[in-house]
């Protein structure tokens, strides 16, 4: 089996609340890529004690794990900092997901729901923004 199929599979559909265990590069790799894409804030850990909260804007991947870095914003202000991969001890998604629940898809299954129930003007707006 592929080992990019193998950690494909180790990834939950919802992250929110996901502590994966970082096993191996190519997981720390994936680790990080949903990270990047997760719409809430993440927890990252790394070897030498410190901890980082806030959300990853930016990675970016060199010949080797040191090479390699993680780029994110602490929630705790306007701090940016930049990790590199061979100091990523864990990482945790640990913020809520601000767009969970918020598809185009979950919207049209309401929205029919609420027709076929005989709702009346229910228009196409959208739910607002929270």
């Amino acid at each position: 089996m592929d080992q990019s199929a193998s950690i494909t599979e180790k990834v939950p559909d919802h992250l929110e609340g996901w502590m994966p265990e970082i096993s191996s590069p190519a997981m720390l790799e994936a680790v990080v890529e949903c990270a990047f894409n997760y719409r809430g804030d993440i927890t990252l850990a790394t070897t030498t004690g410190r901890t980082f909260e806030g959300y990853v804007y930016d990675r970016q991947t060199g010949n080797s794990l040191p090479l390699s870095k993680c780029r994110m914003i602490c929630s705790t202000g306007a701090q940016r900092v930049a990790v590199p991969y061979s100091e990523i001890k864990s990482i945790a998604f640990s913020g809520k997901d601000a767009a969970s629940g918020k598809s185009f898809q979950t919207w049209v299954e309401k929205y029919l729901a609420k027709k076929a129930a005989g709702e009346k003007n229910i228009g196409i707006e959208a739910e607002p923004l929270e």
